[in-house]
């Protein structure tokens, strides 16, 4: 498949070549749907350490994670249409089918969930996604897409046998892509807001970068057609970073914009994150905290609202 191809079209699996290769990577979509009251996220993905190649399923609710374990040959991709197979598991940007079936951990997970109405952020061949011109530089250790930020969902999941109804609910969906998670980042994402059909997402991330390292941002808040990015590479700034044991808060401005997000977040359930292709860290992650968002123009307030179902994940 053509590299500028895949560029352009992140959610298809990168990652092709490395099956065949005995080095270090990991390739991750994440698939997050919330309803009033709750939440699951779905984490299917490869990883590679040498000849060791896995499949897995992440799961994450309220108040439970799991993680999978699926040989490599259970992992299937397809390009036109897009989606992924991991065993009887099917994600695609259109929806998503689940059956987990882990007699060790006496988890059943089934169920379907059909995406609608999807938003996502402005792009041009400059900017393919949210990472900017740095999507086109071969050697990030990490590398991020989001592929959705907002759809509405309809189908339900049932989770040993608590079914759980996401009809006229909300789906967000990102993906990475590399050999390694940045070793410190912060990652908060709120699509349910209070008074609005708001949209947000920001990471803060060190990202090593040939022989220095920087304090990369990505940050993008869409409020009905407009989007208002703050990015390393449109010169966003930082001008206050607090991260507390249970609170975020974080001012960026730009061009007299100037966006904050305060975060009381929720005891994080554990996840695995890849070190060079293996999953070995532990990282922490909640999906129902709350956020409030504020942007101002030149001390005019433009936006202040309160999301909660909101993903927030925290790494020192």
């Amino acid at each position: 498949m053509n590299k500028l191809y895949l560029i352009k079209r992140p959610e298809l699996f990168q990652g092709e070549k490395y099956l065949n290769l005995n080095k270090r990577y990991f390739e991750g979509w994440y698939f997050k749907n919330t309803n009033k009251d709750n939440g699951i996220s779905f984490i299917p993905g490869i990883n590679i350490e040498g000849k060791k190649k896995k499949a897995f399923i992440q799961v994450i609710t309220n108040k439970e994670s799991y993680f999978v374990n699926y040989n490599i040959e259970d992992f299937k991709f397809n390009f036109e249409p897009f989606y992924i197979k991991i065993k009887d598991n099917i994600f695609s940007k259109e929806g998503l089918k689940i059956e987990i079936l882990d007699d060790k951990q006496n988890l059943k997970i089934d169920g379907k969930i059909k995406y609608t109405n999807s938003k996502n952020i402005s792009v041009s061949a400059i900017n393919p996604n949210i990472m900017g011109p740095f999507s086109y530089v071969p050697f990030m250790e990490c590398n991020h897409a989001i592929l959705s930020m907002k759809n509405i969902t309809t189908g339900s999941i049932t989770i040993n046998n608590r079914k759980i109804d996401f009809n006229n609910g909300i789906g967000y969906i990102e993906k990475d892509w590399g050999c390694s998670f940045p070793k410190s980042y912060i990652w908060c994402q709120g699509n349910n807001f209070k008074n609005s059909e708001a949209s947000f997402m920001i990471s803060i991330a060190n990202i090593p970068f040939k022989l220095f390292e920087f304090r990369g941002i990505i940050a993008t808040l869409i409020i009905g057609d407009k989007e208002f990015k703050f990015t390393t590479y449109n010169n966003a700034k930082l001008i206050e970073y607090i991260v507390g044991d249970n609170s975020i808060n974080i001012t960026l401005e730009r061009r007299g914009y100037i966006l904050n997000i305060k975060s009381q977040y929720n005891e994080g359930l554990k996840l695995s994150a890849p070190v060079k292709g293996k999953m070995e860290r532990d990282v922490f992650e909640s999906i129902y905290s709350t956020i409030l968002v504020t942007l101002k123009k030149n001390n005019t307030l433009i936006f202040s609202d309160t999301s909660k179902n909101c993903g927030v994940e925290i790494a020192k």
